[in-house]
Order: C-alpha cells, then sequence, then structure tokens
C-alpha cells in the first residue's frame, strides 16, 4: 500500500537545528513517522524539550549538542549517533544561521560566520553520514534551502550566498552518491513564523508585501515541513534526487 511507503518504521534520523523553529518540526514530523531522531544544535537545554516530545510520540530520541562549524565535534556527533542507534538512514541538514546588514557595510567576520554553518557545515555534516550511509547500503539526505536559493533580496547577502550554494550542492552530492543509493534533495520553505522572520512579521509594510505574493494570503506554520520532509526522507521519494521541494505558499509561482 503507497501509505506504508511514506512509513519511517526502524529508521534512524539525524535533524541539525532541531531545538526550534522549523528544525523542531521537521523532527517531530519524522518521529510522528515512526523514526527514531538524533537532535542535534548547541543548546542542550532547547534539545532537552524536543527529545521529550519526541519520546513521548513513542520513539527514541538522542540529543547530542554540538558545534557544527567544528569538524572534530560534526564527526563525533555522527559517531555517537551511529554507536546509539547502529545506523543512520536519515540526515536534514538544517542548522544555519542569518545576519543582516547593507552589502557595502559587511565585516569579513559577519560573512564567515554565516559560511561556516550554512554551507561548511552543512557539507561536512553530509559528507560524515554519506560514509555511514555507504558503509549500510543507501540513504536520505535533505538539505534545507530557501527562496533565496532562486531569488535575491536585499540586506542578507551572505545567507542569500550560503542558500545559494546549498541548492547547487545539492545537485552536485545527488548526482555524485546516486551509486550508492544515497538521495540527496532540499526543502526550500518561504515565509515561515520563526524567530528568524519576527522582525518582519512585526513590519506591517513589509508584512503586507510579502502576503501579496504568497498565494494562500499566510505565513508558513513550522508543521507545513512536516510533510515534505516525511516525503524525502522515506522510500516514497527513491526516484527523487537532485530536487529543491519549494515549500512557500505559491511564493515562487506569483
Amino acid at each position: 500500500m503507497i501509505l506504508d511507503d511514506f512509513r519511517l518504521d526502524g529508521k534512524a534520523a539525524i535533524v541539525t537545528g532541531a531545538s526550534r523553529g522549523l528544525g523542531r518540526a521537521m523532527a517531530l514530523g519524522l518521529a510522528e513517522a515512526s523514526a527514531d531522531v538524533a537532535v542535534v544544535a548547541r543548546n542542550k537545554e532547547l534539545l532537552d524539550v524536543v527529545a521529550a516530545e519526541i519520546a513521548g510520540l513513542g520513539r527514541r530520541a538522542l540529543v547530542v549538542p554540538a558545534d557544527l562549524t567544528n569538524l572534530d565535534e560534526i564527526n563525533a556527533m555522527v559517531q555517537r549517533v551511529k554507536d546509539e542507534f547502529g545506523r543512520i538512514d536519515i540526515l536534514i541538514n538544517n542548522a544555519g544561521l542569518i545576519n543582516r546588514a547593507p552589502a557595502e557595510e559587511y565585516t569579513p567576520e559577519m560573512w564567515d560566520e554565516i559560511m561556516a554553518i550554512n554551507i561548511r557545515g552543512a557539507f561536512f555534516c553530509a559528507q560524515a553520514v554519506a560514509k555511514v550511509m555507504i558503509e549500510q547500503g543507501g540513504g536520505k539526505i535533505i538539505n534545507t534551502a530557501s527562496l533565496l536559493s532562486a531569488i535575491g533580496v536585499p540586506l542578507i547577502a551572505a545567507y542569500t550566498a550560503s542558500k545559494g550554494g546549498i541548492g547547487q550542492l545539492t545537485k552536485s552530492l545527488a548526482v555524485e552518491w546516486a551509486k550508492y543509493s544515497i538521495n540527496v534533495n532540499a526543502i526550500a520553505p518561504g515565509y515561515f513564523r520563526t524567530d528568524v522572520t519576527e522582525a518582519l512579521q512585526k513590519d506591517k509594510e513589509r508584512s503586507a508585501r510579502i502576503m501579496a505574493r504568497v498565494a494562500v494570503k499566510r505565513w508558513g506554520d513550522p508543521d507545513d515541513l512536516k510533510g515534505a520532509a516525511v516525503f524525502l526522507a522515506s522510500k516514497a521519494s527513491d526516484y527523487v534526487t537532485g530536487h529543491l521541494l519549494f515549500v512557500d505558499g505559491g511564493w515562487m509561482a506569483g
């Protein structure tokens, strides 16, 4: 039955940036589909809350605090998950940062901070997990891209560049790792109600301009990403790789 192909029974997942917002929602979505989930971020206290929610769904939860700008911590995180769960079937590469400044005022430190986590960290997390997946015969890697993988907006040059890079990295790894039965895709969220967009939500003029283009006329809720995450993590998407799935309420169609 087709619905069985969406189930994640017996699967072990890692979700980075899982302490809040979109990462938390996707981690819970995988657990609701019956996966065991390792949640990764810097803030252990927030991760403990998410892990308790996963455990409340009857799934195993593992809290792994880690700084994903540090390669040693990435490798230690992946090894711990493998040791605890015995395998790694799914990686949601969601950890990321954003800063806002006019492009002419960007400092090297601001640029490097964004690139270190959004693109460098994402690549080396994928690399470390892929080594495990190659040994076990396959897996699913899901990167978090953005509308800004395809369009440009002012004041976030580094973030936009990093998300454009995520789009191209997704395609490159999908082509390279297909021979190992590793699917690599990306979810590209539109405008969602999170801490990151709080300032935009409160700016009535900018929020109105955004909503004028969003076909469904509302901000996304983090739970709106659960279906896309489960689909790309499951057997149902076995013939989908190198794809950027826009979950944007129709923004890109406008």
